[in-house]
C-alpha cells in the first residue's frame, strides 16, 4: 500500500480498541481519502478497482495457526502495552463538593420570576428580619445572593457558621 506524501503528526494514537472497531493503522486502500481526494492502490496491480480486487484474491490467506506460528516467542513491546485504567473524577465535581451553596443553609419563603426569597441569617441573629424575606437568591445562579437590609456576604456566611475564607497573601 502506498503512503501519502506527508505523514500527519496530529493523527490521534489509540492504545486500545473497542469490540468491532478498527485501529489507526488500517486504511482502506481502495477507498478515496477525503482530504486529498486520492486513492491508495496496492503496488502489485494496475490502478483500477477490478485489478486491485483480483490482486487481493490472489494473495495467500493468513490462517490463525499460521499467525500463531509467526508470532510464537514474541512479546508485546512495553511501549505499546495498554496503560492501566485510572478512574477519572472531573474537576468540576471536586470543586462542587467544596463550593458553598446558600440554598443548602436557608429555607426559602417565596419565589418570583428571578429570585428565591429567604430569611437572612445575619438579620435573624439580631432580630431584624421579621418578614423572612430580606435575602434574595438568584434562581439561575444561586452563587449570587443579597440581603436587602444591607448585611454583607461575610456576615451572612459567618451567621451560618461557614465564614468566607480569606486568600493568603504570599
Amino acid at each position: 500500500m502506498r503512503r501519502p506524501q506527508r505523514w500527519h503528526r496530529g493523527f490521534p494514537r489509540q492504545d486500545r480498541l473497542e469490540e468491532g472497531e478498527y485501529g489507526n493503522a488500517i486504511r482502506a486502500p481502495l477507498g478515496v481519502h477525503r482530504k486529498t481526494n486520492l486513492r491508495y492502490w496496492f503496488h502489485g496491480a494496475a490502478p483500477t478497482p477490478e485489478a486491485q480486487l483480483a490482486y487481493l484474491n490472489r494473495l495467500p490467506k493468513l490462517t490463525e495457526y499460521r499467525l500463531r506460528m509467526l508470532i510464537h516467542g514474541m512479546s508485546f513491546p512495553e511501549v505499546y502495552r495498554p496503560v492501566a485504567a485510572v478512574s477519572y473524577i472531573p474537576i468540576s465535581s471536586l470543586i462542587a463538593q467544596r463550593e458553598f451553596k446558600i440554598l443548602d443553609h436557608v429555607r426559602t419563603t417565596r419565589r418570583d420570576s428571578r429570585n428565591w426569597w429567604a430569611r437572612c441569617p445575619s438579620c435573624a441573629l439580631i432580630g431584624r428580619d421579621r418578614t423572612g424575606d430580606n435575602l434574595s437568591i438568584q434562581i439561575k445562579d444561586a452563587r449570587f445572593y443579597k440581603c436587602w437590609a444591607g448585611c454583607p456576604k461575610e456576615e451572612i456566611r459567618a451567621a451560618l457558621g461557614r465564614p468566607i475564607r480569606m486568600k493568603q497573601v504570599a
